[in-house]
């Protein structure tokens, strides 16, 4: 397995800190809206890390973590009423129901912030103790970044962002200009906080991730070199995120947090880089009204994960054409038992996305399987041997790439509403008892009416089936 390495800027190998494991961090949602497309981006890309490193015999943990206290969560609970436990597990519940129409898996662990305060706690003493960290009159603490000698190696970057770096307004009494909140104080009686030795307040954003990862990960899956393995995050959490993060990791612990560090691309609508202040946010609760998630995944998944995603419907449609051909294919071979994976099928994806998730090779490779079968199915149609085959070999797809598994008319009825599926089958059960009745001019006249609709029929020896033409 070879991966890019954001710091590094090169693709090297993958050496895991512990022989024949695989620990990754994901840097997850603050949850005070629902997620959109750069969401499901990131958790695409890094379920497919996850999925391909098993394929490959690793036993992997996957953390993604929830912010769950945090700014925009307060002003949330304000605007609506709700207290911040309501709200935040509502849109935690909405973005795991999102995720798994997505195909994505489950993190094996999902820390909130609001649950690791003594952690979060514990690492911003062991900063002031060490003087790396200070406490100002209003009880703000900050991380005085000239206290580390390899600050901006992780992003080679180094400057000021007023929304993103410390997500509270300077003052006059940072050491530094560069510092950032690790805790901020209460700003009122009606503020949400918690106590702690420093001031009563809640964690800055960075570090909650690092003390999460000293938490969860650093104990049981690192060394004294590294917390885990990757880190990883949309290409926007580069800085100042994770280098702020990586900074009172290594004071605060004395190693590094993470052996490699990944990063996915932005999603664009239509070109635009998409972001709220632009008004295009394009929200996956809406795109999986419209599109089914596995097509969805399909498409997003089809451009490299380092890459920046142009998301337009043009180009879901071709991609969507493109997975109907796996379908078709597996229509053709079903209903069966599936045999053993082709060994140079299963090789020729696994060094695919062994290359840093070289998914459009990955594609092409299926792409060319379904040309061979459909070939070799034209020549032989009761080759047995071959539809087993194939539909093992749709079986390791879905395993390592996460589509492929739906039955194949149920496929096909995709897009399909209630009211025309409750038509159709009120149809086909009239056409049943004309053919039954031997009225097949009656039977007939049916199926015509069912192609007016776009639906085409199969009479099986199970019954007629249906699809979408």
């Amino acid at each position: 397995m070879h991966i890019y390495d954001s710091v590094q800027k090169t693709k090297l190998p993958f050496e895991p800190i512990r022989k024949g494991e695989a620990s990754i961090y994901v840097c997850g949602p603050t949850v005070y809206d629902d997620a959109h497309l750069g969401h499901a981006r990131s958790s695409l890309s890094f379920d497919l890390l996850s999925r391909t490193l098993k394929a490959l015999g690793y036993n992997v943990t996957l953390g993604k973590n929830f912010t769950d206290i945090d700014d925009k969560i307060i002003k949330k609970v304000e605007e609506t009423g709700k207290s911040m436990e309501e709200l935040t597990a509502f849109y935690i519940d909405r973005y795991l129901e999102e995720m798994a129409a997505l195909g994505i898996q489950r993190p094996d662990i999902e820390p909130k912030a609001t649950e690791s305060l003594q952690a979060i706690e514990n690492m911003i003493q062991t900063l002031i103790d060490k003087d790396i960290a200070y406490v100002i009159s209003s009880g703000d603490v900050y991380f005085d970044t000239s206290k580390d000698a390899h600050y901006g190696e992780i992003s080679h970057q180094v400057g000021e962002d007023e929304d993103n770096q410390s997500r509270v307004a300077h003052t006059s009494e940072k050491r530094n200009p560069k510092d950032f909140a690790l805790w901020k104080a209460c700003k009122g009686d009606e503020d949400i906080c918690f106590d702690a030795p420093f001031s009563s307040g809640r964690p800055g954003w960075h570090i909650e991730c690092s003390a999460m990862i000293e938490k969860h990960f650093a104990h049981a899956h690192g060394t004294q070199e590294f917390s885990l393995d990757i880190h990883a995050g949309g290409a926007d959490l580069l800085f100042p995120h994770h280098e702020n993060e990586a900074a009172q990791s290594r004071c605060a612990t004395g190693h590094e947090l993470a052996k490699y560090w990944m990063h996915n691309g932005f999603v664009q609508i239509d070109g635009e880089k998409m972001s709220k202040s632009l008004g295009n946010s394009f929200f996956l609760k809406d795109a999986l009204k419209v599109y089914d998630g596995e097509v969805l995944r399909y498409y997003l998944n089809s451009v490299h994960y380092r890459n920046d995603f142009n998301f337009n419907e043009e180009d879901l449609l071709t991609a969507k054409k493109r997975l109907d051909k796996l379908y078709r294919l597996k229509k053709r071979v079903s209903p069966g038992k599936a045999s053993a994976v082709n060994k140079s099928f299963k090789k020729a994806l696994l060094d695919a996305m062994g290359d840093d998730l070289n998914i459009s090779i990955a594609l092409a490779v299926i792409d060319e399987m379904v040309a061979a079968a459909n070939e070799d199915l034209d020549t032989n149609p009761q080759n047995k041997a071959l539809k087993k085959e194939t539909l093992a070999n749709i079986e390791f797809i879905d395993t390592l790439l996460g589509f492929g598994s739906k039955e194949p008319f149920s496929y096909f009825q995709i897009g399909v509403d209630e009211a025309l599926k409750t038509q159709i089958e009120t149809l086909l059960s009239e056409r049943s008892e004309a053919k039954k009745e031997k009225n097949f001019e009656r039977s007939d006249a049916i199926r015509d009416a069912l192609t007016a609709l776009g639906i085409s029929i199969m009479d099986t020896p199970d019954g007629t089936l249906w699809e979408k033409a």
